[in-house]
Formats: C-alpha cells, structure tokens, sequence
C-alpha cells in the first residue's frame, strides 16, 4: 500500500484542482479545470506501468472516492443559479471518471508489451473519448432530462454552431468537442514526461 502513496496522493490532488477549476472559465468553450483533469490518466498509466493493473485500478478508485466528495460538496454550495453542482452534472461526472480510467486502465495493460509510446496514447485518448462522451451526454444532453426534470439545462441545448465556425449543434457538444480537444493535447503533450519516468525507472532499477 505504501508504493501506492505518491499515485493515490497525485490522483486526489488533481481531482481536488479539476473540480475547483472547473468553475473558471475560458473564453466560451473551456475552464481551466479541463487542462488539468487529463493528467489524471498520466498519473493512472504510470502507476499501471510500475505497479500493475490491479494497483492502477485501486489508484482510480481512489480518485473515484475524492470525486464522489467533491461532488457532494459542491451539492451543499449555492451559487447565482442554484448549488455549484447538479444530481446530472455529478452523476455524469463519477460515471465519466469510472469508465474511462477503467477502459484506460484495461486497455495500457493489453498493450504494455508494445512500443513504449503506444500503451500510454491508445489507452489515454480512447479512455479520454469515452470520459467526455458520458460526461457531456449525462450532464447536458436533452435525453437524459428525466434524471434530474426540475434542473433546467436548456442554455446548453440551444443550438449555436459549433465551436462558433460549424453546423449548428447544441451548445453543449460545442463544449464537449473542445474538452476532448484539450484531453488530446494533454495526452500527447503528456508521452513527454510518461518517456522520461520510466526512464528514470529503468536507470534506478538496473
């Protein structure tokens, strides 16, 4: 458990920052907690590659345990237009986290024996996909009114075009194509410092 310590820590950090973050926003797409929340999988995928898969997944369900208080907290703070944090916007949330980080999870250990580059890209932007499409589609999508009918979320079903140059689409997948842009900048921008880990790893262990 104690090998566990500096990814467990690293992990709750993130999702403390991500879930603070979040409530600043970037021009009108961003908030500064979605530059944040991709390290998230770094952090999984390194444990994952010193540790195993089965301490990877008790590093996310750890996580997993942060966010679910974070969310409860934010329950309890009311803000201009009611509490910071939706039964919608929490639930999209935990699930989002969970499947992801999972898939991320099942998916570096399938291909740990490939190149160095390719567990931690394939796993990190599949596994980023699917924590973007949950999150987005449960918190804001009109389908999924019925979780929660007295929240009202029309100002993110409204159509504006996307991104502000294409089609129109509801704002909310205008939201959710520049947070999975984002993702895929961070986990590019993260097989830097994952290459130099298990470098320094390989040196310390030889």
């Amino acid at each position: 458990m104690k090998m566990l310590l500096p990814g467990t820590l690293a992990m709750a950090i993130i999702v403390v920052a991500s879930n603070i973050l979040v409530q600043f926003p970037i021009g009108n797409w961003l908030t500064w907690g979605a530059f944040t929340y991709p390290l998230s999988f770094l952090v999984s995928e390194l444990v994952n590659r010193f540790h195993g898969v089965a301490a990877a997944r008790k590093v996310v369900l750890a996580g997993f345990a942060v966010g679910l208080i974070c969310s409860f907290v934010g329950t309890q703070i009311v803000g201009e237009f009611g509490p910071l944090v939706t039964l919608r916007v929490a639930l999209g949330s935990g699930l989002a986290f969970l499947v992801g980080q999972m898939l991320d999870v099942n998916l570096f250990n399938r291909l740990r024996q490939a190149a160095w580059w390719r567990a931690p890209l394939i796993s990190g932007l599949l596994g980023s996909s699917m924590d973007t499409a949950i999150f987005f589609t449960i918190a804001f999508s009109a389908m999924f009114i019925w979780i929660e009918p007295g929240n009202d979320v029309s100002w993110a079903t409204g159509p504006v075009p996307l991104l502000g140059l294409g089609p129109l689409v509801p704002l909310w997948v205008s939201l959710a194509m520049a947070d999975w842009c984002v993702k895929v900048l961070v986990d590019l921008c993260a097989l830097m410092p994952f290459r130099l880990a298990i470098s320094r790893y390989a040196t310390k262990t030889a």
